[in-house]
C-alpha cells in the first residue's frame, strides 16, 4: 500500500478538469430542453468541485449531502412538492452545514486548513504512524 503524502488545500486533477468540462457540457445542453434540469446538473458539479477540490470533504458528509438532494430532487420532480428553487434552497443551507462541520474537524485539510486548521500537521502524524 502507497504511503499518503501530507498535501493540504486545493487540489485539482486532470480528471476533475474532464468532471467540470463534462458537466459544464451537459449542464448547457439540458438548459436547451429544460432550465431546471440544467440549472441542476451545475449545481451538482459545482458542488462536487467545491466538496473534492475546495473543502476535501469527507465522504460521510458527501453523501449525506448528495442523498439529501437527490431526495429533494425526487420530490420535485416525480411528486411536484417542492419548486426548484426550494430545492436549491434547502440544498445551499445544507451544503452551509456540511460545511460548517467539516471545517471543524481535526482531520481538516482544506483550503484555508492553516487558519481553521492549524494543528492538521500534528493531527496527520498521529494518525498516518504505522498506518
Amino acid at each position: 500500500m502507497a504511503e499518503r503524502k501530507f498535501q493540504p488545500g486545493f487540489r485539482l486533477s486532470t480528471l476533475d478538469v474532464i468532471v467540470l468540462v463534462v458537466g459544464a457540457v451537459a449542464s448547457a445542453y439540458s438548459m436547451t430542453v429544460d432550465r431546471w434540469f440544467g440549472v441542476a446538473i451545475a449545481f451538482v458539479v459545482l458542488h462536487f468541485f467545491l466538496f473534492c477540490n475546495v473543502l476535501r470533504m469527507s465522504r460521510v458528509l458527501e453523501l449525506i449531502w448528495a442523498g439529501i438532494f437527490a431526495a429533494l430532487a425526487i420530490a420535485s420532480i416525480s411528486f411536484d412538492l417542492l419548486s426548484w428553487a426550494t430545492v436549491f434552497a434547502i440544498s445551499s443551507a445544507v451544503t452551509v452545514i456540511v460545511a460548517v462541520v467539516e471545517a471543524r474537524r481535526p482531520s481538516y485539510h482544506g483550503v484555508g486548513w492553516q487558519k481553521l486548521n492549524p494543528r492538521l500537521p500534528e493531527w496527520w502524524a498521529t494518525e498516518t504512524v504505522g498506518g
